[in-house]
């Protein structure tokens, strides 16, 4: 059985990440999407409900799974038996990036660790979910970039 890690922040889920999970539902058995605490980050929604978005999105999909964690990436990979990464690259910017950190992860994992990059399809090339945040901090449409739950759940949160 193939199986393979999207992990992330998903703050939140955009389309551009449901066409990721889509197309990679479609290559590999099983897709778990990983939802990230980075302690990086300022995110909007805690870790619990960027899963449950995630999983309400999802529901369509019968071989993704949707599960949190915290740590490194390499070692829940490592304890479930998983050794594809799939990330999602919009632009160049977005190679360097993530090429530093598969070269990374495969190192630190003794070549253990594969990083499969799909490029977003052109209608999403320019979605980040910074992007959405902005805008739905400022009452703008969203409708355009994120799932109607999704969009309910922004709404909710910048009532707040």
């Amino acid at each position: 059985m193939s199986k393979a890690i999207y992990p992330g922040s998903f703050d939140p889920v955009t389309f551009g990440h449901l066409d990721i999970i889509k197309r990679s539902a479609e290559m590999f058995d099983e897709i778990i999407v990983g939802v990230l605490n980075n302690s990086a980050k300022n995110s909007l929604f805690e870790v619990e409900e960027r899963k449950d978005m995630l999983i309400e999105t999802t529901k369509g999909f019968d071989n993704v799974k949707v599960i949190s964690f915290d740590g490194l990436l390499i070692d829940y990979m490592k304890d479930n038996n998983i050794s594809v990464i799939v990330r999602g690259l919009r632009a160049v910017t977005d190679f360097e990036y993530e090429l530093q950190i598969a070269q990374s992860n495969r190192k630190a994992s003794k070549g253990n660790v594969d990083t499969v990059f799909l490029t977003t399809s052109i209608e999403y090339a320019y979605l980040s979910s910074s992007i959405v945040r902005e805008y739905a901090r400022y009452g703008t449409d969203v409708s355009d970039f994120v799932p109607d739950y999704v969009e309910e759940r922004l709404k909710e949160r910048f009532r707040k």
